[in-house]
Protein backbone atom coordinates (compact mmCIF):
# COMPACT_ATOMS: atom_id res chain seq x y z
CA UNK A 1 0.00 0.00 0.00
CA UNK A 2 1.13 3.32 -1.13
CA UNK A 3 1.30 6.09 1.56
CA UNK A 4 0.65 9.01 0.99
CA UNK A 5 2.43 12.41 2.10
CA UNK A 6 0.84 15.31 2.52
CA UNK A 7 3.71 17.41 3.85
CA UNK A 8 3.98 19.35 0.86
CA UNK A 9 1.11 21.39 0.28
CA UNK A 10 -0.19 21.46 3.92
CA UNK A 11 -3.88 19.86 3.64
CA UNK A 12 -3.81 17.84 6.27
CA UNK A 13 -3.78 18.25 10.00
CA UNK A 14 -0.99 15.10 9.85
CA UNK A 15 1.34 18.11 7.65
CA UNK A 16 1.01 20.17 10.71
CA UNK A 17 1.54 17.48 12.80
CA UNK A 18 5.02 16.21 10.88
CA UNK A 19 5.71 20.09 10.90
CA UNK A 20 5.53 20.94 14.11
CA UNK A 21 7.63 17.86 15.03
CA UNK A 22 10.34 19.24 13.12
CA UNK A 23 9.97 22.79 14.46
CA UNK A 24 9.07 22.07 18.14
CA UNK A 25 9.57 18.70 18.98
CA UNK A 26 9.64 18.99 22.56
CA UNK A 27 6.62 20.74 23.04
CA UNK A 28 3.88 18.33 24.68
CA UNK A 29 1.05 17.26 22.29
CA UNK A 30 -1.45 15.50 23.97
CA UNK A 31 -1.90 14.14 27.22
CA UNK A 32 -4.03 11.78 28.60
CA UNK A 33 -3.53 10.86 32.30
CA UNK A 34 -0.51 9.14 32.54
CA UNK A 35 0.47 8.99 29.11
CA UNK A 36 1.61 11.93 27.20
CA UNK A 37 3.73 12.50 24.43
CA UNK A 38 5.29 15.23 22.85
CA UNK A 39 4.58 16.24 18.66
CA UNK A 40 8.10 14.78 17.90
CA UNK A 41 6.58 11.51 19.79
CA UNK A 42 3.40 11.40 18.03
CA UNK A 43 4.75 11.64 14.61
CA UNK A 44 7.10 8.76 15.68
CA UNK A 45 4.06 6.74 16.78
CA UNK A 46 2.14 7.81 13.87
CA UNK A 47 5.28 6.72 11.75
CA UNK A 48 5.09 3.06 13.73
CA UNK A 49 1.00 2.50 13.20
CA UNK A 50 1.77 3.25 9.42
CA UNK A 51 4.32 0.16 9.50
CA UNK A 52 1.61 -1.91 11.35
CA UNK A 53 -1.79 -0.90 9.50
CA UNK A 54 0.55 -1.96 6.22
CA UNK A 55 0.34 -5.11 6.74
CA UNK A 56 -2.76 -5.56 8.24
CA UNK A 57 -5.29 -3.23 5.84
CA UNK A 58 -2.80 -4.95 2.45
CA UNK A 59 -5.96 -6.79 0.80
CA UNK A 60 -8.80 -4.25 1.67
CA UNK A 61 -11.26 -4.10 -0.91
CA UNK A 62 -12.82 -0.30 0.89
CA UNK A 63 -10.36 2.50 1.75
CA UNK A 64 -13.04 2.88 4.73
CA UNK A 65 -11.42 1.70 8.17
CA UNK A 66 -13.76 1.34 11.35
CA UNK A 67 -12.24 1.63 14.82
CA UNK A 68 -13.39 2.23 17.89
CA UNK A 69 -13.17 5.68 19.26
CA UNK A 70 -11.31 5.14 23.20
CA UNK A 71 -10.58 8.83 24.24
CA UNK A 72 -7.03 7.38 23.73
CA UNK A 73 -3.56 8.97 22.77
CA UNK A 74 -3.88 5.18 20.73
CA UNK A 75 -6.91 5.97 19.12
CA UNK A 76 -5.64 9.49 18.19
CA UNK A 77 -2.30 7.90 16.70
CA UNK A 78 -4.66 5.10 14.72
CA UNK A 79 -6.56 7.94 13.05
CA UNK A 80 -3.82 9.99 12.01
CA UNK A 81 -1.89 6.89 10.90
CA UNK A 82 -5.01 6.12 8.31
CA UNK A 83 -5.43 9.60 7.20
CA UNK A 84 -1.38 9.14 5.99
CA UNK A 85 -1.88 6.24 4.33
CA UNK A 86 -4.94 7.80 2.35
CA UNK A 87 -7.40 5.97 4.22
CA UNK A 88 -10.55 7.09 5.64
CA UNK A 89 -11.15 6.51 9.69
CA UNK A 90 -14.57 5.57 10.51
CA UNK A 91 -14.47 6.02 14.42
CA UNK A 92 -17.41 4.48 16.48
CA UNK A 93 -18.71 4.26 19.73
CA UNK A 94 -16.56 2.87 22.00
CA UNK A 95 -18.90 0.87 23.73
CA UNK A 96 -20.88 -0.67 20.88
CA UNK A 97 -21.81 -3.99 21.26
CA UNK A 98 -19.46 -6.58 18.79
CA UNK A 99 -22.39 -7.42 17.19
CA UNK A 100 -23.51 -3.76 15.98
CA UNK A 101 -19.69 -3.00 15.71
CA UNK A 102 -19.34 -6.02 12.98
CA UNK A 103 -22.62 -5.10 11.40
CA UNK A 104 -21.94 -1.78 10.80
CA UNK A 105 -18.46 -2.06 9.81
CA UNK A 106 -19.99 -4.72 7.15
CA UNK A 107 -22.41 -1.96 6.08
CA UNK A 108 -19.23 1.00 5.55
CA UNK A 109 -16.47 -1.40 3.99
CA UNK A 110 -19.80 -2.13 1.56
CA UNK A 111 -18.88 1.53 -0.01
CA UNK A 112 -15.92 3.57 -1.18
CA UNK A 113 -15.64 7.21 -0.42
CA UNK A 114 -14.58 10.04 -2.70
CA UNK A 115 -10.54 10.94 -2.92
CA UNK A 116 -9.94 13.92 -0.37
CA UNK A 117 -12.31 12.07 2.22
CA UNK A 118 -11.00 12.08 5.55
CA UNK A 119 -13.57 10.79 7.86
CA UNK A 120 -17.32 8.93 8.21
CA UNK A 121 -19.04 10.46 11.13
CA UNK A 122 -22.13 8.83 12.53
CA UNK A 123 -24.70 11.90 13.29
CA UNK A 124 -26.54 9.66 16.50
CA UNK A 125 -25.47 7.04 17.42
CA UNK A 126 -25.40 3.89 14.99
CA UNK A 127 -28.67 2.35 15.37
CA UNK A 128 -31.66 3.10 13.59
CA UNK A 129 -31.80 5.32 11.23
CA UNK A 130 -28.24 7.04 11.48
CA UNK A 131 -26.31 8.40 8.73
CA UNK A 132 -22.70 8.08 8.15
CA UNK A 133 -21.72 11.05 7.07
CA UNK A 134 -17.99 11.78 4.60
CA UNK A 135 -15.67 14.70 5.82
CA UNK A 136 -12.97 15.82 3.49
CA UNK A 137 -9.46 16.85 4.72
CA UNK A 138 -10.19 20.05 3.31
CA UNK A 139 -13.31 20.76 5.74
CA UNK A 140 -11.48 19.44 8.36
CA UNK A 141 -9.02 22.31 8.02
CA UNK A 142 -11.69 24.77 7.14
CA UNK A 143 -13.32 23.54 10.51
CA UNK A 144 -10.16 24.40 12.49
CA UNK A 145 -9.23 27.76 11.06
CA UNK A 146 -13.14 28.88 11.82
CA UNK A 147 -12.75 27.69 15.46
CA UNK A 148 -9.05 29.71 15.32
CA UNK A 149 -10.31 32.64 13.95
CA UNK A 150 -13.85 32.70 15.78
CA UNK A 151 -12.65 31.56 19.11
CA UNK A 152 -8.57 32.37 19.35
CA UNK A 153 -7.33 29.43 19.76
CA UNK A 154 -3.54 29.81 19.93
CA UNK A 155 -0.39 27.73 20.38
CA UNK A 156 -0.14 28.14 23.95
CA UNK A 157 -3.20 26.74 24.50
CA UNK A 158 -4.43 23.65 26.61
CA UNK A 159 -7.55 21.98 25.22
CA UNK A 160 -9.42 19.77 27.33
CA UNK A 161 -11.17 17.23 25.65
CA UNK A 162 -13.78 15.11 27.38
CA UNK A 163 -16.30 14.13 25.07
CA UNK A 164 -16.62 11.13 22.74
CA UNK A 165 -14.19 11.39 20.10
CA UNK A 166 -16.25 9.80 17.41
CA UNK A 167 -18.25 12.98 17.25
CA UNK A 168 -17.73 16.43 15.84
CA UNK A 169 -18.41 18.31 19.17
CA UNK A 170 -15.22 17.03 20.62
CA UNK A 171 -13.44 15.54 17.69
CA UNK A 172 -13.66 19.19 15.60
CA UNK A 173 -11.29 20.43 19.06
CA UNK A 174 -8.76 18.54 17.87
CA UNK A 175 -8.58 20.15 14.89
CA UNK A 176 -7.39 23.60 15.69
CA UNK A 177 -4.82 22.22 18.37
CA UNK A 178 -2.81 19.79 16.10
CA UNK A 179 -2.70 22.54 13.34
CA UNK A 180 -1.53 25.41 15.84
CA UNK A 181 0.75 22.91 18.10
CA UNK A 182 -1.05 23.51 20.88
CA UNK A 183 -1.77 20.77 23.60
CA UNK A 184 -4.67 18.37 23.86
CA UNK A 185 -5.68 17.29 26.97
CA UNK A 186 -7.73 14.24 27.08
CA UNK A 187 -10.22 13.03 29.79
CA UNK A 188 -12.36 9.90 29.59
CA UNK A 189 -16.05 11.89 30.17
CA UNK A 190 -17.08 13.61 33.43
CA UNK A 191 -17.64 9.81 35.19
CA UNK A 192 -14.78 11.02 37.44
CA UNK A 193 -14.66 14.66 38.33
CA UNK A 194 -11.04 14.53 39.99
CA UNK A 195 -9.79 14.09 36.69
CA UNK A 196 -11.61 16.74 34.64
CA UNK A 197 -10.73 19.45 37.45
CA UNK A 198 -7.30 17.71 37.90
CA UNK A 199 -6.52 18.25 33.94
CA UNK A 200 -6.72 22.06 34.43
CA UNK A 201 -3.11 22.04 35.56
CA UNK A 202 -0.80 19.22 34.61
CA UNK A 203 0.37 20.87 31.29
CA UNK A 204 2.45 23.90 32.66
CA UNK A 205 5.55 22.49 33.40
CA UNK A 206 6.06 20.71 30.82
CA UNK A 207 5.77 23.29 28.51
CA UNK A 208 6.72 26.15 30.40
CA UNK A 209 9.55 27.00 27.97
CA UNK A 210 6.88 27.59 24.93
CA UNK A 211 4.77 29.53 26.89
CA UNK A 212 5.66 33.32 27.63
CA UNK A 213 2.85 33.80 30.28
CA UNK A 214 0.82 31.54 32.18
CA UNK A 215 -0.83 28.71 30.72
CA UNK A 216 -4.49 29.29 29.59
CA UNK A 217 -6.99 26.35 29.10
CA UNK A 218 -9.64 25.89 27.97
CA UNK A 219 -12.59 23.00 27.19
CA UNK A 220 -15.95 22.00 25.05
CA UNK A 221 -18.92 20.82 27.43
CA UNK A 222 -22.05 20.22 25.95
CA UNK A 223 -25.41 21.90 27.73
CA UNK A 224 -25.83 18.47 29.93
CA UNK A 225 -22.04 18.90 31.12
CA UNK A 226 -22.55 22.78 31.97
CA UNK A 227 -25.72 21.53 34.19
CA UNK A 228 -23.60 18.74 36.19
CA UNK A 229 -20.61 20.98 36.98
CA UNK A 230 -23.44 23.94 37.62
CA UNK A 231 -24.97 21.69 40.33
CA UNK A 232 -22.07 19.44 41.99
CA UNK A 233 -18.71 21.01 41.60
CA UNK A 234 -19.83 24.75 41.00
CA UNK A 235 -17.29 26.11 43.45
CA UNK A 236 -14.28 23.87 41.96
CA UNK A 237 -15.05 25.56 38.80
CA UNK A 238 -14.99 29.09 39.82
CA UNK A 239 -11.78 28.24 41.09
CA UNK A 240 -10.51 27.89 37.82
CA UNK A 241 -11.68 31.27 36.95
CA UNK A 242 -7.75 32.77 36.79
CA UNK A 243 -6.52 30.25 34.15
CA UNK A 244 -9.83 29.03 32.18
CA UNK A 245 -9.39 31.24 28.69
CA UNK A 246 -13.24 29.98 26.84
CA UNK A 247 -15.41 27.31 27.41
CA UNK A 248 -17.61 26.52 23.86
CA UNK A 249 -21.01 24.79 24.61
CA UNK A 250 -23.01 23.23 21.78
CA UNK A 251 -24.98 20.23 20.22
CA UNK A 252 -27.95 20.88 21.99
CA UNK A 253 -29.96 24.12 23.84
CA UNK A 254 -28.45 25.69 26.97
CA UNK A 255 -30.67 26.61 29.37
CA UNK A 256 -30.89 30.55 29.95
CA UNK A 257 -30.12 30.24 33.97
CA UNK A 258 -27.36 27.86 33.36
CA UNK A 259 -26.06 30.45 30.96
CA UNK A 260 -26.11 33.41 33.51
CA UNK A 261 -24.79 30.76 36.07
CA UNK A 262 -21.79 30.31 34.28
CA UNK A 263 -21.54 33.98 33.17
CA UNK A 264 -21.40 34.73 37.30
CA UNK A 265 -19.22 31.86 38.36
CA UNK A 266 -16.23 33.00 35.33
CA UNK A 267 -17.06 36.27 34.53
CA UNK A 268 -13.90 36.63 33.16
CA UNK A 269 -14.05 33.87 30.76
CA UNK A 270 -15.09 33.79 27.11
CA UNK A 271 -18.26 31.89 27.11
CA UNK A 272 -19.09 30.22 23.38
CA UNK A 273 -22.38 28.72 22.32
CA UNK A 274 -21.52 27.60 18.28
CA UNK A 275 -23.82 26.39 15.53
CA UNK A 276 -22.12 23.27 14.32
CA UNK A 277 -23.67 19.79 13.21
CA UNK A 278 -21.74 16.53 11.37
CA UNK A 279 -23.39 17.84 8.09
CA UNK A 280 -22.45 21.36 8.47
CA UNK A 281 -19.12 21.35 9.77
CA UNK A 282 -18.50 24.57 12.67
CA UNK A 283 -20.48 27.64 11.28
CA UNK A 284 -20.84 30.60 13.76
CA UNK A 285 -20.18 31.11 17.33
CA UNK A 286 -20.93 33.75 19.88
CA UNK A 287 -19.50 34.93 23.04
CA UNK A 288 -22.32 35.14 25.12
CA UNK A 289 -19.70 36.70 28.07
CA UNK A 290 -20.35 39.64 26.40
CA UNK A 291 -23.75 39.72 26.01
CA UNK A 292 -24.03 39.80 29.69
CA UNK A 293 -21.41 42.21 30.18
CA UNK A 294 -23.37 44.91 28.47
CA UNK A 295 -26.74 43.91 30.43
CA UNK A 296 -24.96 44.26 34.09
CA UNK A 297 -23.80 47.88 32.97
CA UNK A 298 -27.13 48.26 31.66
CA UNK A 299 -28.52 47.47 35.20
CA UNK A 300 -25.55 49.43 37.03
CA UNK A 301 -26.47 52.93 34.90
CA UNK A 302 -30.06 51.95 35.54
CA UNK A 303 -31.10 51.50 32.20
CA UNK A 304 -33.69 49.37 31.55
CA UNK A 305 -32.40 45.91 29.93
CA UNK A 306 -34.72 43.45 28.63
CA UNK A 307 -32.84 39.50 29.34
CA UNK A 308 -29.18 38.70 29.39
CA UNK A 309 -27.31 36.02 27.84
CA UNK A 310 -30.23 35.69 24.73
CA UNK A 311 -31.06 31.67 24.52
CA UNK A 312 -30.66 30.87 20.91
CA UNK A 313 -27.60 33.38 20.03
CA UNK A 314 -25.03 31.62 17.69
CA UNK A 315 -23.72 34.54 16.87
CA UNK A 316 -22.08 35.51 13.16
CA UNK A 317 -20.74 32.54 10.64
CA UNK A 318 -16.78 32.07 10.32
CA UNK A 319 -14.33 33.08 8.00
CA UNK A 320 -14.99 30.00 5.77
CA UNK A 321 -19.25 29.68 6.13
CA UNK A 322 -22.35 31.70 5.39
CA UNK A 323 -25.62 31.01 6.93
CA UNK A 324 -29.29 32.41 5.03
CA UNK A 325 -32.61 31.54 6.02
CA UNK A 326 -35.06 30.23 3.50
CA UNK A 327 -38.44 31.24 2.57
CA UNK A 328 -40.25 28.33 5.18
CA UNK A 329 -37.72 29.76 7.93
CA UNK A 330 -34.84 27.06 8.13
CA UNK A 331 -31.31 27.26 8.26
CA UNK A 332 -29.42 26.58 5.01
CA UNK A 333 -25.30 26.71 5.21
CA UNK A 334 -22.91 27.33 2.54
CA UNK A 335 -18.44 26.72 2.32
CA UNK A 336 -15.49 24.62 3.09
CA UNK A 337 -16.75 23.03 6.24
CA UNK A 338 -19.89 20.88 4.11
CA UNK A 339 -20.02 17.12 4.40
CA UNK A 340 -19.48 15.80 0.97
CA UNK A 341 -22.45 13.79 1.15
CA UNK A 342 -23.90 10.31 2.79
CA UNK A 343 -21.79 7.31 2.80
CA UNK A 344 -23.28 5.26 -0.23
CA UNK A 345 -26.56 7.13 -0.15
CA UNK A 346 -26.69 9.79 -2.96
CA UNK A 347 -30.27 10.25 -2.87
CA UNK A 348 -30.74 10.66 0.84
CA UNK A 349 -27.51 13.16 0.54
CA UNK A 350 -29.81 15.03 -2.52
CA UNK A 351 -32.40 15.65 0.00
CA UNK A 352 -29.95 18.07 2.08
CA UNK A 353 -26.96 19.12 0.08
CA UNK A 354 -27.89 21.04 -3.41
CA UNK A 355 -25.60 22.92 -5.11
CA UNK A 356 -23.31 23.54 -2.63
CA UNK A 357 -25.87 24.54 -0.13
CA UNK A 358 -26.79 22.66 3.18
CA UNK A 359 -30.29 22.77 3.70
CA UNK A 360 -31.01 21.83 7.99
CA UNK A 361 -34.03 21.22 9.95
CA UNK A 362 -33.16 23.90 12.11
CA UNK A 363 -35.64 26.87 12.49
CA UNK A 364 -33.63 30.31 12.99
CA UNK A 365 -33.68 34.07 12.02
CA UNK A 366 -30.49 36.28 11.51
CA UNK A 367 -31.10 39.57 13.19
CA UNK A 368 -29.73 43.40 12.15
CA UNK A 369 -26.27 42.74 13.10
CA UNK A 370 -25.92 39.58 10.99
CA UNK A 371 -25.99 36.80 14.03
CA UNK A 372 -27.98 33.92 13.77
CA UNK A 373 -30.60 32.71 16.57
CA UNK A 374 -31.93 29.19 16.57
CA UNK A 375 -35.41 28.45 17.24
CA UNK A 376 -35.17 24.75 17.81
CA UNK A 377 -35.49 22.06 15.25
CA UNK A 378 -38.55 21.99 12.95
CA UNK A 379 -39.03 18.39 14.13
CA UNK A 380 -39.44 19.52 17.63
CA UNK A 381 -41.75 22.30 17.45
CA UNK A 382 -45.35 21.71 18.78
CA UNK A 383 -48.30 22.55 17.07
CA UNK A 384 -51.02 23.58 20.07
CA UNK A 385 -53.94 24.93 17.98
CA UNK A 386 -52.46 26.54 15.50
CA UNK A 387 -49.78 28.13 17.66
CA UNK A 388 -46.03 26.89 16.92
CA UNK A 389 -44.32 26.77 20.19
CA UNK A 390 -40.74 25.63 20.83
CA UNK A 391 -40.12 23.82 23.81
CA UNK A 392 -36.76 25.43 24.78
CA UNK A 393 -38.88 28.73 25.37
CA UNK A 394 -41.02 27.29 27.66
CA UNK A 395 -38.38 25.40 29.58
CA UNK A 396 -36.23 28.90 29.40
CA UNK A 397 -39.35 30.91 31.38
CA UNK A 398 -39.61 27.88 33.92
CA UNK A 399 -35.57 27.87 34.50
CA UNK A 400 -36.25 31.34 35.56
CA UNK A 401 -37.82 30.82 38.44
CA UNK A 402 -35.79 30.20 41.78
CA UNK A 403 -37.90 27.54 42.33
CA UNK A 404 -37.65 25.35 39.56
CA UNK A 405 -33.76 23.18 39.78
CA UNK A 406 -34.65 21.68 36.04
CA UNK A 407 -37.14 20.86 33.50
CA UNK A 408 -38.27 19.72 30.24
CA UNK A 409 -41.61 20.35 28.29
CA UNK A 410 -43.03 17.48 25.85
CA UNK A 411 -46.56 17.63 24.15
CA UNK A 412 -49.73 15.58 25.07
CA UNK A 413 -52.53 14.76 23.05
CA UNK A 414 -55.46 17.24 24.05
CA UNK A 415 -59.16 16.62 22.72
CA UNK A 416 -59.89 20.20 21.39
CA UNK A 417 -55.95 21.71 20.50
CA UNK A 418 -54.37 18.27 19.27
CA UNK A 419 -51.50 19.09 21.52
CA UNK A 420 -51.03 20.56 24.39
CA UNK A 421 -47.78 21.56 26.54
CA UNK A 422 -47.05 19.36 29.18
CA UNK A 423 -44.03 20.98 31.51
CA UNK A 424 -41.98 18.41 33.70
CA UNK A 425 -40.39 19.99 36.52
CA UNK A 426 -37.42 19.04 39.70
CA UNK A 427 -37.81 21.84 41.88
CA UNK A 428 -34.90 22.93 44.03
CA UNK A 429 -34.23 22.20 47.51
CA UNK A 430 -36.53 23.06 50.00
CA UNK A 431 -39.60 23.99 47.64
CA UNK A 432 -42.88 23.35 47.66
CA UNK A 433 -45.19 22.71 44.84
CA UNK A 434 -48.51 24.40 44.63
CA UNK A 435 -51.75 25.54 42.23
CA UNK A 436 -53.05 28.25 42.77
CA UNK A 437 -56.48 28.62 41.27
CA UNK A 438 -58.28 31.54 40.44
Amino acid sequence: MVIVYWLLFMCSLEAYIAHHAVHRPDKLAIVCGQDRCTYADLQARINSQISTLNSQLSTLNSNIVPLRASSTIDFLVTYFALHRLGLVAAPLERDMPEEAFQRVSAELTAHRCPAGTADVLYTTGTTGRSKGVMVSHKAILADAENLIAGQGFTENLNFVVNGPLNHIGSLSKVYPVMLLGATLIIVDGLKDLNAFFAAFGNAEIVNRKFVNRKSSYATFLVPASVRILLQLASDRLAALADRLDFIETGAAAMAQADMEALCRLLPNTRLYNTYASTETGIICTHNFQIENRKSVNEIENRKSVNRKCAPGCLGRPMPHSNVHITEAGLIACTGDTLMTGYVGEPERTAQVLRDGVLYTSDLGTIDSEGRLHLQGRQDDVINVGGFKVAPTEVEDAAMSHPSVADCICIAVDHKITGKALKLLVVLADNSQFSILIS
